[in-house]
């Protein structure tokens, strides 16, 4: 009941700052039923339906009228309509600034009605043909009627002077929904009948008002099917009663035989038809349903708040101010808010919160506190339904009940209610705040949630209850298409957590574009299933290494250069991790650390480093201070990955510090700024460019059999680059390489040497080391067996196994 009473509270706050009002619009409504119906509530049928063509007579141009010509104000323009029983809601007709359109002249009529030789019609070009067929004329084309003069035509309607009514002017609107597909290329314009039409009549409204003709939308049909006296001729003046449209059994009624009857006889019919096609049905009744034009209620969009910031002002502004990730979003949002009519709160409908007011005939809301106060004490009590209670009225309305005032049955708008969701999710928690940091959805929400949500706040509080938004695209088949049960191309969710884990599903997701439509299929997951198996396998390696971690810290002047190296990419690494998650943008940050982790960690460093954790004494410093290092690596991967791969993290802290909170009650480590080291990192590039050479040719030599692991050669290396030649000479470039030995020559180095293109200047002659191989680290050293207790092993190694308290072999 709670999220009822916030909803109903929201409300209230609009109301009482005089933005909700009561106006018009058109809605799908079930004369056999009598209720409005939902699209959900509808389905599609065939259906037959009577087709006319009507002449508007040009009243003028207002270009013409300024150069003096009168081309066109003797002619007409012709629209087609399925729903001849709208014409007397007519106020406009819709043209396309993307369509061809002329003026046509009839050249000779066979028709029993309508236009005759002289007469000068407009029509699209791509359509006059088969219209001047369907009314049995010849034509012939006159000339072009560009866009920017059919915006300033003005025509009469068809059934001027009918029953006294219809005087008033018909403009000409330019519409996207416009085609020249079939009709005329013109798509007459009844705002009480339709969505489109409503939305290009609204859209229009304020230019239309200062050009002196009203918005305002009659209601020509009532809830029976009956023309109104909003229909002058047809409605309750006509003798015999009120023409029909559809009547109670859902039948047709004579409403298009009166309508056509009177078009003929103003001589303004062009033609005639029928039509099947698909046509809506109430989904209970299975009978056809009509849009008419119904009270309802509306939030302004323009209305002056008292501080010179109307809604449409607050909620750009808003815009401005907020983040949008990708940054489209921003200005698809914006155009809509720049574009939209006033915000349409009202539903005709059984359930939902109601619109909890009070407004008297000339729908002014009554405003008063403790109305207001007992409404929603009453909702928090008993939920909306308390709303429709016996005695509601009375009970609100309480010493006011004797007052005219009418309680509103409506229902509030469902986006309403999510818009409003703010309210109570992040002002009624204290482990939450207000706003929101980021609001994430499906792009589609730019014109859902998203939207409500932004006007709600910026009516009631000023500004987005956000700070950012992040929109997603859709889920498509591996090969692009839309995912279908017909086409079984469907992967479920639940299907790859079951067979890879729900981390895999996130690494999916991580890996894509999201603001744009990803792809999905076995071969995609597959990918990131051994994406996610070099990730994990890091980790378990440096775990078991770190088993052997006593926790002892380095000095960072102690290090060699490669763990300050290695200090020096997490300093990197963490800009780059904290901005990536910063700005949404997870892709980054996982391939990055992916990267990271294969190429740097497993192919380098760590690989560069087993020598020394494994063989070196316990009180090396090499040895400390790698295991130094892995620590912080781990640390910081593991907390920076945590948050997309939520269990793997987990189970390896877990792991790590079987005693510690969740790794999701961490903080990412703070990197110090001394580990920072960019002139060493320019030296290791160089370092590692001449390694990259060596591995090459050792390569070569592993295929062709001559050595069995690089641990067995000695290469010597040529370099004809004295700033290669200082970075590699001063390392220990034997140990970067993972050989035995290496030897540095300056120069060229022999024609037949292995070289690589992408590495100018060095060449690499093989060559096989000498000694004998030490039976604990398998390096070939000079030094095996110089010490007596352990002939076996290197000088380094035997240190090390004296430290470790392991006895020689008897």
């Amino acid at each position: 009941f709670h999220a009822e009473a916030r909803i109903a509270g929201e409300l209230l706050k609009i109301a009482r700052s005089g933005q909700l009002y009561r106006g018009s619009k058109p809605v799908m409504w079930s004369v056999v039923e009598r209720t409005a119906l939902a699209e959900a509530e509808v389905e599609y049928q065939d259906y037959e339906s009577d087709t006319i063509w009507v002449k508007f007579p040009i009243l003028f141009v207002e270009v013409e009228r300024e150069s003096g010509k009168s081309d066109l104000v003797d002619a007409s323009v012709v629209i087609w309509t399925t729903t001849p029983w709208t014409i007397p809601g007519n106020r406009a007709i819709a043209y396309s600034p993307r369509i061809s359109y002329g003026l046509y002249e009839v050249t000779a009529a066979e028709n029993d009605f309508g236009p005759q030789a002289g007469e000068k019609l407009v029509f699209a070009d791509a359509l006059a043909e088969e219209s001047f067929a369907k009314a049995k004329l010849q034509f012939n084309r006159l000339q072009d009627v560009p866009a920017d003069v059919l915006a300033t035509i003005t025509c009469v309607h068809p059934l001027k002077g009918f029953g006294g009514g219809y005087d008033f002017k018909v403009p000409l609107l330019a519409g996207d929904h416009v085609t020249d597909d079939a009709g005329t290329g013109f798509v007459h314009t009844a705002p009480g009948h339709g969505a489109e039409d409503f939305e290009a009549w609204m859209d229009n409204a304020r230019d239309l008002e200062a050009r002196g003709i009203s918005s305002a939308i009659p209601f020509t049909v009532d809830d029976g099917g009956f023309y109104t006296k909003d229909a002058p001729g047809f409605g309750p003046d006509r003798e015999g009663g009120a023409a029909r449209v559809i009547d109670d059994k859902g039948k047709k009624g004579d409403a298009n035989k009166v309508v056509i009857e009177a078009l003929i006889a103003a001589n303004n019919l062009f033609a005639r038809g029928r039509l099947k096609h698909t046509y809506p049905h109430s989904w209970r009744s299975k009978k056809p349903v009509i849009f008419r034009n119904t009270p309802q209620w509306f939030v302004y969009m323009d209305k002056d708040l008292g501080d010179d910031s109307p809604l449409r002002s607050r909620a750009l502004k808003a815009i401005d101010d907020t983040r949008f990730v990708p940054a489209a979003g921003q200005r698809r949002l914006r155009s809509m808010i720049e574009s939209r009519p006033d915000w349409v709160l009202s539903r005709q409908r059984a359930w939902g919160v109601p619109i909890c007011v009070f407004a008297d005939e000339d729908g002014k809301v009554l405003v008063d506190e403790e109305v207001n106060a007992r409404i929603i004490e009453a909702f928090e009590a008993e939920g909306a339904d308390a709303w429709f209670a016996e005695g509601a009225r009375e009970r609100f309305l309480g010493s006011r009940a004797g007052e005219p005032w009418k309680q509103v049955t409506d229902i509030l708008d469902v986006w309403f209610d999510s818009g409003s969701t703010h309210s109570f999710v992040l002002e009624d928690r204290p482990d939450l705040k207000w706003p929101a940091d980021v609001y994430l959805e499906g792009s589609d929400q730019h014109r859902g949630w998203f939207h409500s949500s932004l006007l709600e706040s910026c009516a009631t509080r000023g500004r987005a209850p956000y700070d950012a938004v992040v929109t997603h695209g859709f889920t498509m088949a591996e090969d692009g298409r839309k995912m279908s049960k017909s086409l079984g191309n469907q992967v479920f969710p639940q299907d790859i957590m079951a067979q890879s884990g729900a981390d895999i599903l996130r690494l999916w997701v991580m890996n894509t574009d999201y603001w744009e439509d990803q792809r999905l299929g076995k071969t995609i997951i597959q990918t990131n299933v051994d994406s996610y198996r070099k990730i994990r396998n890091t980790l378990r390696w440096m775990l078991g290494t770190l088993a052997h971690d006593t926790g002892e810290d380095v000095a960072l002047a102690d290090m060699p250069e490669l763990e300050r190296l290695m200090l020096h990419r997490l300093a990197e690494l963490d800009t780059i991790v904290r901005k990536g998650y910063d700005d949404f943008d997870f892709k980054r940050v996982v391939r990055t650390l992916t990267d990271f982790a294969n190429i740097e960690l497993s192919a380098f460093y760590f690989d560069i480093r087993k020598d020394a954790l494994y063989c070196d004494a316990p009180s090396s410093t090499r040895r400390k201070a790698a295991l130094f290092v892995i620590r912080k690596l781990f640390d910081c991967l593991v907390t920076w990955l945590a948050p997309m791969l939520v269990f793997t993290m987990e189970e390896a802290w877990m792991l790590r510090y079987p005693e510690a909170d969740s790794v999701h009650l961490e903080q990412f480590p703070g990197i110090p700024a001394e580990w920072l080291a960019p002139e060493l990192e320019a030296k290791w590039e160089k370092v590692r460019d001449v390694r990259y050479v060596v591995t090459g040719a050792l390569e070569v030599e592993r295929r062709e059999k001559r050595i069995g692991s690089s641990l067995e050669a000695a290469p010597v290396v040529y370099i004809n680059d004295p700033e290669l030649v200082a970075a590699v000479e001063d390392t220990d470039f034997a140990e970067v390489c993972i050989t035995s030995g290496i030897v540095i020559e300056q120069g060229e180095g022999p024609a037949d040497a292995f070289r690589l293109d992408d590495v100018a200047n060095v060449a690499v002659v093989p060559a096989e080391a000498s000694g004998r191989k030490c039976a604990r680290s398998w390096r070939l050293t000079d030094d095996v067996g110089s010490d007596p207790d352990y002939p076996d092993v290197s000088a380094r190694d035997a240190a090390a196994l004296r430290e470790l308290g392991i006895k020689p072999a008897a």
